[in-house]
């Protein structure tokens, strides 16, 4: 169930909510993206810029050679970065969308909501497409698919989550790589949440096409995916696209061709990105924001298992993006009010996104630090009090 329908029910629109803020302060997005951004971020984007103009193209390239750095990649070795309007889930359609054959197959493996939405993708462009699933608390199981892989040699590409928010969950990307590299795959990752506080060893996870947003952990705002990939991979998809506007290929063209987007840019976007990515460099790269987040992530299990909240998942499988808390036993406890009573105090976390269980989410990524998860766990203690909650 989606936040808007839940204060729906409760006869709350999202504007009668914002206004018991004061309009100065906006509230702290504890979820996986959009998230919080440092007020610099936000001013980047209080100017225009000409699409055309050589500047903003200049600045695109620039963007799309500091993304391949981030990774330790460059153009040079045979690697591009490609700029998609619209955020991850168009970025990963843009993929798969364009780079399977006709007479190609695509394992896709899934242990929650983004690998669902992976399959639905393949449905929707009658892709020969299976499923390689796992139970939402389980990381896929590698001797199982080897036995997959090797057993099916129909398969041309296999697709995987770095970080399943539904519920939090890290899967073996480098593990799953050594796998397709091993049975001659080409290999997708969708990295939407985990591209900038998780290292990723592009070359030795064998990865082929690498998709992420601008609005996870380099904290910029939403407008525009990427896609990092090989050069000869991508060549090599030359008549597979099914979208015009998202044929990755094509738009890789247009930036060779002019330096400019195919379609309008989310200028604004990219002016708030280079911020961000400034920003990110200052603060020490993926390292460093890894650090924090983790921090974040430390904090908040610290404090809310002093209160006596559960984790779905276990520690071993468990990232510091975003965490899912199974709801109290309580039937006191109404996500739907827990969440308005939060929301009034100025923090917003996500609804559960699991099939299995009832969960809540909460995101440690954005500009957010271990004072902001204090704060917040403090206000949660709080709510369940005053909801007379027992946990």
């Amino acid at each position: 169930m989606e936040i808007c329908e839940i204060l729906d029910e409760k006869g709350l629109t999202s504007m009668a909510m914002r206004s018991r803020l004061p309009a100065s302060k906006d509230r702290l997005l504890f979820t996986p993206g959009p998230l919080t951004t440092s007020l610099s971020v936000k001013q980047a984007m209080m100017r225009d810029a000409g699409s055309w103009h050589f500047e903003f193209n200049a600045l695109v390239l620039e963007i799309r050679e500091k993304l391949l750095q981030i990774v330790g990649l460059s153009r040079e070795r045979g690697y591009e970065t490609i700029l998609m309007q619209g955020t991850g889930t168009f970025g990963v359609e843009s993929v798969i969308g364009s780079v399977v054959p006709a007479g190609g197959k695509i394992l896709i493996l899934s242990n929650g909501a983004y690998g669902e939405r992976m399959l639905q993708m393949a449905g929707h462009f009658k892709l020969h497409a299976e499923a390689f699933r796992s139970p939402e608390n389980e990381t896929p199981h590698l001797g199982l698919l080897r036995e997959r892989l090797q057993g099916d040699a129909s398969i041309t590409h296999v697709a995987a989550v770095h970080c399943e928010t539904t519920t939090g969950m890290l899967n073996p990307m480098h593990e799953i790589g050594a796998l397709v590299q091993e049975a001659r795959k080409i290999y997708i990752v969708d990295a939407v949440s985990s591209f900038g506080s998780i290292p990723i060893d592009f070359e030795r996870a064998g990865i082929h096409f690498l998709v992420s947003s601008a609005n996870k952990c380099l904290e910029g705002v939403p407008g525009f995916s990427f896609v990092i990939c090989r050069r000869a991979s991508l060549l090599a998809s030359e008549g597979c696209a099914r979208s015009l506007s998202l044929d990755l290929l094509g738009q890789w063209r247009g930036f060779e061709k002019n330096g400019q987007f195919r379609y309008t840019p989310p200028t604004h976007a990219i002016l708030a990105f280079e911020q961000a990515l400034k920003e990110f460099e200052q603060e020490g790269g993926v390292e460093a924001r890894g650090a924090r987040y983790a921090a974040n992530h430390q904090t908040l299990h610290r404090e809310m298992s002093r209160m006596g909240f559960k984790t779905y998942l276990p520690p071993g499988v468990q990232s510091h993006i975003i965490t899912s808390f199974l709801f109290p036993s309580d039937p006191k406890f109404q996500f739907a009010e827990f969440y308005r009573r939060l929301s009034d105090r100025g923090y917003i976390i996500y609804p559960g996104k699991i099939s299995q269980a009832d969960t809540f989410r909460v995101g440690c990524i954005g500009r957010l630090f271990e004072s902001d998860m204090l704060d917040l766990t403090h206000a949660i203690a709080d709510v369940i009090q005053d909801m007379g909650v027992s946990l």
